[in-house]
């Protein structure tokens, strides 16, 4: 199943996670960035180009929880996907009172993910408003 293409960027401590999620949502035809931390990610100018942001919950120095918040605060409006090994109901209440579309824990079906990226996009504000541009990644 081919997607229309949307950009998503996936910010994960674990790199083995961070390269299958990326294998797993480039072979569906998502352009795909990848950070090992949140930090990185606010520096980086993915954010003004991501249309759904999957995000790993504990990490060292700013968690997901905390970049979610930044970007609430920020009136930021890019659906986020956590993902997290740590099976913890209070992080998936706080994730998802605070907006997240949807909450994973690790390892997770790969066609549920999906099918939950295209749902994200489907309601991203940005999703398919940006010209699109050819880069390699």
């Amino acid at each position: 199943m081919k997607s229309d293409s949307g950009k998503i960027s996936i910010v994960d401590d674990d790199e083995s996670i961070r390269r299958a999620t990326r294998a797993l949502l480039r072979s569906v035809g998502y352009h795909v960035e990848t950070f090992a931390s949140a930090e990185l990610f606010l520096e980086s100018d993915a954010l003004r180009e991501t249309d759904c942001l999957v995000l790993d919950v504990r990490m060292p120095g700013i968690d997901g929880l905390e970049l979610q918040r930044r970007l609430n605060a920020a009136q930021s409006h890019i659906p986020i996907i956590f993902v997290t090994a740590h099976d913890d109901k209070s992080y998936r209440t706080t994730a998802m009172d605070a907006g997240a579309v949807n909450f994973f824990h690790k390892p997770f079906e790969a066609n549920a993910f999906v099918a939950a990226v295209q749902a994200a996009l489907r309601n991203s504000p940005s999703f398919g408003r940006r010209p699109t541009t050819s880069q390699g990644g």
